[in-house]
């Protein structure tokens, strides 16, 4: 949970849940780990209020296993978990093969508890690890699957990955609806410091491509980095802001002054790359619903993004174009889009309105109290 934004968009779409659910009236508690980063915990405290929610921070056993393996080790769950299950009308699970999930779910079917979980894109096990994911299902999953009430699904193609696991696993389906991530698009209306991070990097006057986001294989960074040097157009500069997760060393071969890493952005620093950039590109393999070409769209960028992003909305409102990630399609649609000052601006404003209206937080936060009380 916030500030560990460093694991990707999670984090920041649980923080927008919390946050709008809050909005609405109701009480929320977060229960966590203390992992801030791949090799950090979090420092300041076990059990506070941020912005109005109850945040609860239970330690890891080991970072490193967060870290490279994606696997929390929290301490002390079983007991937090049954006290907050006793408080609450309704637990909320996210991501779906985690240890947290393993030990939750089965105590809260046990309390006859109603159990909602948001898969944020993890249910399939062609994204990644799809041996380990494999093994798991064998062993856990039926525990975690038949303990859900619903599943909250980002897209209809998640809607149709949870079926078939379902399926699969050969236990009753739950309810299944599709809610979108969202963004708050006011957050992005001034955004700051443009000026001095192209100074920083020394970008200039070039008109700048940005990746923001985790550096994944599964996210495209290769693709789009060879992509962008087969395009050779002038005066553009592609910039890869985000930690590594396993991309970067494929990566380093083709950074030079054209194409930078910057690493890990937060905060302020995060706000400014949106708005020195001219256009976002994320050709994804495969992804839930991303949150930063979200926050892209609420900055008024146009976007490069695959089919594996899951925004058909965003190519249908001319807001971005979408290319199968793979170099050569990839290419071409940055020459159009690295070229075309007027496209650009169309596609940035038809993006931004997007964002105000399809994917504002308060509009999901009234989707997310309708299946609350449907369970209730």
């Amino acid at each position: 949970y916030a500030p560990a934004y460093a694991f990707g968009g999670v984090a920041r779409a649980v923080e927008g849940m919390a946050k709008a659910v809050l909005a609405r009236g109701h009480n929320v508690t977060v229960l966590t780990t203390d992992a801030l980063s791949q090799s950090a915990r979090y420092q300041n405290h076990d059990d506070e209020i941020l912005e109005g929610i109850h945040v609860i921070r239970l330690p890891n056993r080991s970072v490193q296993l967060r870290g490279k393996a994606n696997l929390s080790t929290p301490r002390g769950l079983k007991d937090a978990a049954r006290q907050w299950l006793d408080w609450a009308d309704i637990t909320h699970l996210h991501e779906f093969r985690t240890i947290e999930n393993l030990t939750v779910a089965p105590m809260a079917a046990a309390s006859r508890r109603p159990l909602v979980l948001s898969p944020h894109g993890t249910l399939t096990q062609s994204t990644g690890r799809s041996l380990l994911k494999q093994n798991w299902d064998r062993l856990f999953s039926r525990r975690i699957a038949r303990a859900m009430s619903a599943v909250i699904c980002l897209t209809e193609a998640e809607k149709a990955d949870a079926a078939a696991l379902w399926k699969q696993l050969g236990v009753p389906e739950p309810g299944q609806y599709t809610i979108p991530n969202g963004v708050d698009a006011a957050a992005f209306d001034v955004l700051e410091g443009d000026l001095e991070f192209r100074q920083r990097f020394e970008l200039g006057d070039s008109i700048v491509c940005l990746f923001l986001g985790r550096l994944h294989p599964r996210k495209g960074v290769l693709e789009l980095a060879q992509a962008f040097k087969w395009a050779n157009i002038r005066d553009a500069k592609l910039v890869f802001a985000g930690a590594d997760d396993g991309a970067l060393a494929s990566l380093r071969p083709l950074l030079n002054d054209r194409i930078l890493y910057i690493g890990y952005l937060e905060g302020a620093d995060r706000l400014a790359a949106l708005a020195a950039a001219d256009v976002f590109a994320l050709p994804a393999t495969g992804e839930g619903l991303p949150m930063a070409a979200l926050e892209a769209m609420a900055s008024g960028l146009p976007l490069l993004i695959s089919p594996g992003c899951n925004l058909p909305e965003a190519e249908e409102a001319g807001a971005a174009l979408i290319a199968e990630p793979q170099v050569d399609q990839i290419a071409r649609a940055l020459s159009q889009l690295l070229t075309d000052s007027t496209l650009r601006h169309d596609m940035g404003r038809k993006a931004r309105a997007l964002a105000e209206e399809r994917f504002n937080w308060d509009r999901i936060a009234a989707q997310l109290e309708g299946v609350y009380r449907r369970y209730l």
